[in-house]
Formats: structure tokens, sequence, C-alpha cells
């Protein structure tokens, strides 16, 4: 009955916009709406707001041109063009008055079938509809994007006392197939589910830093990738956001929650932060600063933290709390807890209250606890949910050392006593209901979550790197799972073996994590540690092997899939480059990024990239530039559609979804589709370009040199570069094989590996996680 083709947005604020962004990147015609301006321009303040969607630091747009899949107007002028829309959703100033004036505008024009449905996190839906007309009631829903709406994975959808399920089930069903957002049903209580558990966990962790007269460094060392919540911790969440709006936010969940609520408790203003407020000391966006600032913001090495005491900016501390290094290592949060410090205090009071919190929620909140875990994975990314954690933490530890301090837990807690929340029964994962009944873990159709398929599986082969697994429909799966997944020998080897088992036993293999990102690229750690050691011969052979590796891969007798999320950078990419097809998230970022440390590629990226440059322009002179200006800038595509311009996406063979939970379903129908005919596909010979162009070459790095434009390093490694992509100094139209390319790959490699700039360039990045110009 209903149906999505066209939408319209009403409120160009940073909400409307990413909702109007995400849509466009669907595939979907949108109108966005906002308030007429003043001045001659009627539409100006929504056509200021289309243009943010262009912000390179973070595009709301896969590709610049879905910009004209928007189209702009405002609320007076244009409010009968929303007769045409499928959908309406409203993403305007959180007051219900506004609200309501506005619904009673839109239900006088919307055609009959049409839905409508608020961004609101905080309004009810039942004062929302309040004096409506039974046929609006019947088609509104609550749709609760998480900012920025590109990005984030979650959406909570809401349904009123009147909605229609026909209704629920459409907007869940377009939005998860085609906006890419994973599902959360929630009750209509306050704060829903990810702003409820979400919030209260990061109150609790700034009060207890006070508390406990933590330094903002140590509580976000602690509080962040040891605990499993994003690297920012508290402190620097606070600062990225806004001390101001998450004030506010704090506030807002005051005044919706029950008086009896354990959020009052963490909800208190904070003296210092008051202040900090007052004097526009409100984080990153303020100018000012605000518990951390950058001295000088084009230099990493100049972070400074807020001295609480003083109001004095201080050097910022690099060292870490041994036992969040100790917990991060591992990958083991019960480390955090484990010893009898103040680090160990604050990580006991920041989880135990949190945990407890989730687990109150059910089932008076939410029937579900995965629907809690979920919504804290896909809004807050979190590496577990609550009650995954608690199942690592050991749930009857848990409560036994609440018991021992006379606290309280509550009663769903109590109830998995003995038990975990989550357990594998005959090979299915299944977790514990209100009820106290376990049931399996169902996902729609098409969804796949590795990470708990891994559950039930048992790996044929592992290591700390990576992981080898039988999935199932005779395919074979590789996952990486360092730090970062970089790479290193440990992964290559499995990677390695993994090929020559799947060669003889399954149709093909699929290379995929649930990870953040698919791979940052290779260990530098383990490349600076050769280069201290002076190990050429140990580099050397290490390069090698991952050369073929990735070449074994790319010939095997079955076909190689990639799968790659987040960031699939340097190495990682070079893995990505020689796979017969990838299936890219719509969000994947991919680059060569090595030159940015002093290196060139030394996998196959740069043979590779001059491979299909040349089988694009059909040139070996045009093929060596595009090849040596886009390995020498490092580019990286933030989208796979903006990667088909520099030959990272192959039309007609790769393929990217919006959902990252339906790559696993779709890399393994790819397998089977290849499997039956298969033939690897090898590569001919390509003609050098010559010196004349590495002369050229070298002519123009010269004078960018001069210009400002180069670093004198940059220099080193363009030169280096050139003299791969135009082969290394044979003659133009000379033959060059795969092998003469790799060759000259690792040369490069290992001759920039012994300058100082390069070493210099390496360490910097491991420390400041930021490029080193010199």
């Amino acid at each position: 009955m209903y149906r999505i083709e066209k939408t319209a947005v009403i409120g160009a604020g940073t909400m409307g916009l990413g909702i109007a962004g995400q849509l466009a990147n669907a595939g979907v015609e949108v109108l966005l709406l906002d308030l007429p301006s003043d001045g001659p321009e009627r539409n100006a303040i929504a056509a200021r707001g289309l243009e943010r969607l262009l912000d390179e630091r973070q595009p709301g747009l896969l590709h610049p041109e879905y910009r004209h899949r928007i189209t702009i107007g405002n609320v007076e002028d244009d409010l009968e063009r929303l007769a045409d829309a499928d959908w309406i959703t409203e993403a305007v100033v959180e007051r219900l008055d506004v609200k309501q004036a506005l619904y009673r505008r839109l239900d006088a024009v919307r055609k009959p079938g049409s839905m409508v449905s608020s961004n609101t996190s905080t309004i009810p839906i039942a004062l929302l509809v309040d004096g409506m007309p039974e046929t609006f009631r019947r088609e509104f829903a609550i749709t609760h994007f998480f900012n920025p709406v590109r990005f984030m994975r979650l959406l909570e959808l809401v349904r009123g006392e009147d909605t229609r399920p026909e209704v629920i089930e459409c907007l869940a069903q377009f939005n998860e197939a085609r906006m890419g957002k994973g599902i959360v049903v929630c009750n209509d209580t306050p704060g829903f589910l990810g702003n409820r558990v979400g919030v209260f966990a990061i109150q609790t962790a700034l009060h207890a830093a006070f508390r406990l007269g933590l330094k903002p460094e140590a509580a976000d060392a602690i509080f962040g990738r040891p605990m499993g919540v994003p690297k920012t911790g508290v402190f620097g969440l606070y600062d990225l956001i806004g001390i101001d709006l998450m004030s506010d936010v704090a506030r807002s969940l005051v005044s919706i929650l029950p008086p009896d609520d354990a959020f009052h408790a963490v909800a208190g203003e904070i003296p210092v932060m008051k202040r900090m407020i007052a004097e526009g000391r409100i984080g990153n966006k303020g100018g000012q600063g605000g518990f951390y600032r950058f001295a000088d913001p084009r230099d990493a090495t100049s972070r400074q933290t807020l001295d609480l005491e003083t109001f004095a900016y201080r050097a910022f501390e690099r060292s870490v709390p041994e036992s969040a290094a100790r917990a991060e290592r591992a990958g083991d949060p019960a480390l955090l807890i484990a010893g009898d410090d103040v680090y160990a205090e604050y990580a006991w009071d920041v989880l135990s209250r949190t945990l407890c919190y989730a687990a109150s929620l059910v089932p008076a909140v939410n029937a579900s606890l995965v629907a809690i875990d979920d919504a804290m994975k896909l809004g807050y990314n979190w590496v577990q949910g609550p009650f995954e954690l608690m199942d690592a933490l050991g749930v009857d530890a848990l409560l036994e050392r609440l018991e021992a301090e006379g606290r309280s837990a509550p009663a769903f807690l109590q109830q998995a006593r003995g038990r975990s929340f989550y357990r594998v029964g005959a090979a299915r994962l299944q977790y514990l209901g209100a009820d106290g009944a376990y049931r399996d873990l169902e996902r729609p159709a098409g969804i796949r979550r590795f990470s708990e398929e891994r559950r039930t599986r048992t790996p044929r082969q592992q290591n700390p790197a990576a992981s080898y697994y039988d999935i199932g429909q005779d395919v074979g799966l590789v996952e990486f799972h360092s730090k970062a997944n970089t790479l290193d020998g440990d992964s290559m080897g499995l990677l390695a073996d993994a090929v020559e088992h799947a060669s003889a036993h399954c149709a093909g293999l699929v290379i995929h994590n649930d990870a953040a990102h698919f791979s940052c690229g290779v260990n530098l750690a383990g490349v600076l540690a050769y280069i201290d050691q002076q190990d050429w011969d140990g580099l050397d052979a290490f390069l090698a092997h991952f050369q073929q590796t990735v070449l074994g891969m790319r010939d095997a007798p079955v076909p190689v899939v990639a799968a790659p999320a987040g960031l699939s950078l340097g190495g990682g990419f070079e893995v990505v480059l020689h796979c017969d097809r990838v299936i890219f998230h719509a969000n994947s970022v991919t680059g060569l990024v090595e030159s940015l440390v002093g290196l060139v590629p030394g996998g196959g990226g740069v043979k590779e990239t001059l491979y299909r440059w040349f089988e694009h322009e059909g040139d070996p002179a045009r093929a060596a530039w595009q090849a040596f200006k886009q390995v020498g800038y490092g580019k990286t595509a933030h989208s796979p559609v903006m990667a088909q311009s520099l030959q990272m996406f192959r039309e007609g063979c790769d393929a990217f979804v919006m959902n990252r939970d339906r790559m696993l379903d779709q890399a393994v129908r790819a397998v089977q589709e290849l499997a039956g005919d298969y033939r690897p596909a090898g590569r001919e010979p390509l003609p050098a370009a010559g010196p004349a162009v590495r002369e050229a070459m070298d002519a123009w790095l010269q004078d960018t040199h001069q210009q400002g434009r180069l670093g004198a390093h940059d220099v080193n490694v363009g030169r280096q570069i050139a003299s791969i992509v135009t082969g290394g100094g044979v003659a133009a139209g000379t033959l060059l094989t795969e092998e003469d390319l790799l060759d000259l790959e690792r040369t490069a490699f290992l001759a920039l590996a012994r300058t100082p700039e390069t070493r210099a360039r390496i360490a910097h990045m491991l420390d400041f996680g930021t490029p080193l110009r010199n």
C-alpha cells in the first residue's frame, strides 16, 4: 500500500540536511524546504544548507552531482509541492507548538497515503499528534536519525498508538535497504534507547572523572578504545559535540525523564563547565578551545589540555594508564577494573553504573536486550553493546562485586545469574529474553553480521592478526583483527594459507570484517622496527611476501571477493585492488597514502594503479602521469562513486551497498556468481612510458617544489614514483611485466626507507596520527 519514490524534508538545519543528503545518496528525489529569507532570494536558507552538504571535511553526499536530486524551496511559497511526496519528514526546532502548527499545514496539502514523520528525540509522539485527525495519526511516526546522518547507522523508529503497522513496515524497509540504516523499533519513552543509554554513560564518565580528580587525558584513555567506545573519550567528545550543546542535551533529558530515573544523579551542572561556557571555551567549534585545544592548529604536536584548577592550558600528556594500555592490547575491558588504583575505580564506576542502567530498561523501556545493544553499536559506535559487555566481564562476577559493595542490581541482570545474556545453542546465536527464556537471534533476509556469526564458528586457522573461517555455502572467509587491522607478516601469511586452502576446498573466498575499518594499511611500527634495525633484507623479504601473496590471491583458481568498509588505505587497499570483485560499503574510504609517510606503495599498489590507468587511457605516457600524480598526492576517494574516477572502482565489476549489514551476503553471492566458470584474470605486459616522461615528471616536481606546493622530501618520493611508473629507465615501449613493476616498487620502497626524512615521517604519524611535511 505504501511506497516511497518522492520525498520531502522540512528544515535545512544539520539534521534536515543530513536526511535530505542521504535520501539523495539513495537515488531519491527530495524537496528541501526551510523558512523564507527576508532578502531577495526567498530560498536562501535552504540554498546555504545545500552548500554545507558539499563540505570536503565531512561531505554529506556520495558525489557532488547528487545535489541535483535535491530541490529547494520554502514553507511559505512551496508548501503545495508537498502533494507529490510519498514521505514527508520534519527536522525543525524542538518546540511542540512549532511542530503542531506545521503538521496542520502539512495535513492540508499532503496526498492520501503519504507518510509524515518527525526527527524528534525529546517530544512524545502522543503529544506531537494531539488534536490531529485520525487519518494523520495513522500515517505518522517518529524517525530519529543520528548525526551525521550519512555516517551514523542507527535509525530509531517509533510508532504511535494509532500508527498503521504498514507505515512502520514501509519506513523500516526503505530506510534499511535504501538509506543503509540499522532499524531499532523503540517504544515511545523519553530518549528512546540510544540517547537514553549513551548520554547516561557520557554523563557518568564526566562526573566520575571530576569526582575522582582525574586529568582529562587519563579519563579519555580509559573511557575510550580500551572500553570499546570511540577514542574521543568523554572530554574529547564534549569538545567535539560542543560543551554548551551537550549541557543542553543533559538538561533536556532531565526535563523528560521520570523523577526516580538514575540519570538525575549524573546530570547536575559542574561549576568548571559553567565557567567554560561563560568564557566561550565550548570545544572545537568555539575557536577558543575546550578541554583541549591546539596552540597551532597546523601543528599536531601543539595539543594542549585545560588545567581544571588554574584554568590555563598546559602541554597534553600522552602517557596513558598501564591498565588502559593492557586492556586495549588484549581487547579485554575486564582488565580495566582488575586493579586497585584510581584508574580501576574510575573504570568500575563508569562500567557498573552504565551497565546496570541499561539492564534496568528491560523490559519497561524495551523488551529486547538486542535492541539496546544495537542502539549503542549503531548510534554511538560502541564495539560491544551493554549486554555484550556484561558477558565479557562475566555476569556472575559483576553481580558478586555489586553485592559486595552493597549495591542492588536490576532484576533483569539478576535473572541472568549463572548464565549469560548471549549464548550459542544448536549452532545459533541466542539471547536472553525478558521472560528468562533464550531466543534465536534472527536478522532480516540479507542481513549478516560476521561479528555475530563468528561466535557460532571455530576458525580453521588463526593468529594474532587474522583468522580464516568456513562460513558455509562453500565459501571461506578471512578476517583481519589486529589494531586498526594493520597488516604484517602474520596477516599476509594467514591470507596466503587461506587462499591455498580455499583453492582446494571451497568455491571461493571472501575478505571481510565488522570492525570500524577494513584495514588502515601495513603496520608502520613494524616498518619502523626494520628501519631502526637496518634490516633491509628483512624488509625486502616482507615486501616480496606481501606482493606474492596478493598476486597468488589474484591468480588463485577460485574467486576472491573483498567486502571493505571504513578505511581501506595503503596496504589494505592493495589487498582490495587484487581481488576479483569488491563489494564496497557506500562510505568506504580508499586510497594509496604511502607518500604521506615518505614511502611508495610496495605491495603492488603502484603497479595496479598504472595498469588500471593504462586500460582506461590506452596510452602509456598518459597512464604514467595519472598514476604518478594519484600515488604521489596520496589521493583518496570518500565513496565508491568518487573512487570510479580514480580507477579504484571498476564499473560493471565492483558494486557498493548502502547498508553495511548487507555486505557479507552480497560478497558471498558474488563468489557464487563468479565460481561457475571462473578463470583467473592475469595481466599482460604493458609498454613503458620511458625516460623522456620520467624527465618531464622530474621537471614538474622541481617546478612544483619551487612554487612551495611540495616539500623537499616530497620531491624525493615523487622521483621514486616516477621511476616506477615510467619503467625504471628502460626505453619507451619496452614491455613491462607485473614482476618488473613489483621489483621497481620494492627498490623504491627500500631506497626511501633508508632516508632520515622517511623515518621522521613514520615516527610522526605513529605519535600524532598526522603527516609531517619535511
